[in-house]
């Protein structure tokens, strides 16, 4: 699955930066006959569902040139919202101080969910402390990981 985000990234950034966004990251989940691919962009000013609308009219176009999926999909747009997931170092990097919720494709001393401080980033792995206790986590073993919002 690496090789088909790292292809639908290098279709996808150039047009998402091209209209003015960042682009925070790419979910393609493909379960059967059900493909979605769900695109996240930012800006300072926010994102609003105009920003949406005009990414996902431009994608769209370069998706249908492109064919990069196999079969029918779901495109969805959307902006990484108050619970955003980290998909990169640097997103880790960023968030250092925040508090997460970080899934492993498998366990890690016994369990594959933490949830705790984001302490930032040692080279290629996160620091996450749960209760008091540092943990050194591959980026390469995240499954998933996404920040807690504070109310």
């Amino acid at each position: 699955m690496a090789r088909k985000s790292e292809q639908l990234e290098a279709l996808v950034a150039p047009v998402v930066s091209g209209l003015g966004y960042e682009l925070w990251g790419i979910d393609y989940l493909s379960q059967g006959r059900h493909t979605v691919l769900r695109i996240y962009i930012d800006a300072e000013a926010g994102i609003d569902v105009d920003d949406c609308a005009n990414v996902s009219r431009q994608l769209s176009g370069v998706l249908d040139v492109e064919d990069p999926i196999q079969g029918e999909y779901t495109l969805e747009i959307s902006s990484p919202g108050m619970d955003r997931p980290l998909f990169t170092l640097d997103h880790f990097r960023r968030y250092a101080g925040y508090r997460v919720q970080i899934r492993l494709r498998s366990p890690f001393e016994g369990r594959r969910n933490f949830s705790g401080l984001l302490k930032g980033v040692e080279e290629d792995e996160v620091i996450v402390e749960v209760d008091e206790h540092e943990y050194l986590l591959p980026i390469d073993s995240i499954d998933k990981a996404n920040v807690v919002p504070q109310f």
